[in-house]
């Protein structure tokens, strides 16, 4: 991607000022963090993956009654792109629009992820992206730790299936399930962490970024040092 092509991508994100860098400058001095998942918390992570394919595991995950939210869903939010992508992107939860729709990240949280994925030279449909739960919370509430280990053998599932070169974990609850940590977004971020083997890099959701303008430009910088990871 051409750099005028790129200015144009972080202006639509709402970034008006970027300097480029030297990607290999600073390789060494990543900071990285090697977390796995830890059955305690919050997610576990007894998944047997043997005979996995996708479309069992899509079957599986639509007819899903493992909590309480499969009784208010209008259905399940799988995940949507490139199943080989060497991207995959981890969001939260499913809102409204996407209990409608049936697909991750629509409306203007969409919209503002899409931006950013074009932002690194990728298109939305090159890149896999699902949620850290499939279903949506009643009245939009954040997921509980019940609902996120219901979910979580799926989420592992689709990282086995399709074997990404890097996780981006966007927002909160996606970067601590990932994680296993119950550290805020604003200590994993700025940091490439390690799970079983797959960098993973925090970013903040699109829909925090519509709230706060002024915290895009971490969000580009996330962007960067994933960038650089994945050309490792």
């Amino acid at each position: 991607m051409d750099n005028a092509t790129r200015l144009q991508y972080l202006q639509a994100m709402g970034i008006d000022v970027w300097v480029s860098r030297d990607c290999k400058s600073d390789e060494a001095s990543l900071p990285v963090n090697d977390a796995k998942f830890n059955a305690s918390e919050p997610a576990e992570n007894n998944v047997e993956l043997v005979t996995d394919n996708w479309s069992a595991l899509q079957q599986e995950v639509a007819e899903c009654q493992k909590c309480e939210l499969c009784k208010t869903r209008t259905q399940t939010v799988f995940g949507a792109g490139n199943v080989n992508a060497d991207w995959m992107l981890v969001g939260d939860e499913p809102g409204e629009r996407e209990d409608v729709e049936g697909k991750p990240f629509v409306g203007a949280s969409g919209v503002l992820l899409t931006e950013m994925i074009r932002a690194i030279g990728l298109q939305r449909e090159s890149v896999f992206i699902t949620n850290v739960i499939k279903c949506k919370p009643v009245d939009n509430r954040q997921a509980r730790t019940e609902e996120v280990n219901s979910c979580n053998d799926f989420l592992q599932r689709q990282i086995a299936l399709v074997k990404p070169k890097l996780i981006l974990a966007v927002g909160r609850m996606a970067a601590q399930t990932l994680l296993g940590s119950k550290e805020p977004l604003s200590g994993l971020r700025g940091k490439v962490h390690q799970l079983n083997g797959i960098p993973v890099v925090v970013v903040y959701h699109p829909a925090y970024l519509l709230r706060s303008v002024s915290e895009k430009s971490k969000a580009w910088q996330d962007l960067q040092l994933a960038m650089k990871q994945i050309r490792n």
